[in-house]
């Protein structure tokens, strides 16, 4: 089995990084492509992939395709694959928003899948929602979700729409993570710690709290039980979060999030 990565950004980078270290793949049976020379000469470095800049020297080759550009590319590039493309071949797009329609119609293929990848992926704790059109079989599934858990976690979703959801919990999710980190750092700092220490009390206490429910059957309510005391300290900081509606608010950005998913497939 080839596969070929195009893009070599964060995430097709990352993707490609995880499948050299994870043994799945062969000697040089990777192949990654960039429309940078300077990227391309950097990629050339890392053993074990086989670098393109030209996609005719490389698309015919691959069984599997990761397409990893942004989405405002993705007609372009739909035009420049579709001469190429054979009907044998699997897609997988990390593209936000891109329907799986649309790229059956760009590429003029059948077998599509449609996966969202979040940040964490680049250190092996991805976690990547994905589904795929009827013309994939089992045993193409199977493997394509053995790709995909290299970067951490998939989970297979029975519809876009549901990969449009999760786009708003888990593939935005850790930017709301990281801004709830700034926040406690920024109170950290205006409380007189330095950058240092605030970095380390706030890092730590997350890494801490999601080891903690990770390893346990207790829902997030559950814990907060066990850690607030009534009249102490974390309960009065949980009592200005309820009372400033924090957890509304958090919803509905992930609401926002979801909602802008929808409208990028139907604009695309």
């Amino acid at each position: 089995m080839k596969v070929l990565v195009i893009g070599a950004g964060n995430m097709g980078l990352a993707y490609a990084k995880a499948l050299v270290k994870s043994e799945f793949l062969s000697n040089h049976n990777l192949m990654i492509s960039d429309t940078s020379p300077e990227k391309t000469e950097e990629l050339k470095k890392i053993s074990r992939f086989d670098v393109y800049t030209n996609l005719s020297d490389c698309l015919p080759k691959a069984d599997i395709i990761f397409i990893a550009v942004k989405p405002y590319h993705a007609e372009e590039l739909f035009s420049e694959l579709k001469p190429m493309m054979s009907p044998d071949q699997i897609v997988i797009s990390i593209m936000a928003g891109v329907t799986i329609q649309s790229m059956k119609d760009g590429l003029g293929i059948t077998k599509v899948v449609r996966a969202m990848p979040n940040l964490p992926a680049q250190v092996g704790k991805g976690l990547t929602s994905f589904t795929a059109s009827d013309e994939v079989s089992r045993l193409e599934l199977s493997t394509v979700e053995n790709l995909l858990d290299t970067t951490g976690r998939s989970v297979r979703l029975d519809t876009e729409n549901d990969v449009d959801a999760s786009t708003g919990i888990s593939g935005s999710g850790p930017a709301y993570v990281f801004y709830f980190m700034q926040s406690m750092m920024e109170a950290a700092q205006k409380m007189g710690f330095s950058d240092h220490d605030s970095k380390v009390l706030v890092g730590q206490t997350f890494e801490g709290a999601v080891e903690l429910f990770n390893k346990s059957d207790l829902s997030p309510k559950e814990w907060m039980k066990r850690v607030a005391s009534k009249g102490g300290t974390t309960r009065a900081a949980l009592d200005s979060m309820e009372d400033n509606n924090i957890n509304s608010l958090i919803e509905e950005a992930a609401h926002a999030a979801f909602n802008r998913a929808v409208e990028l497939g139907k604009e695309s």
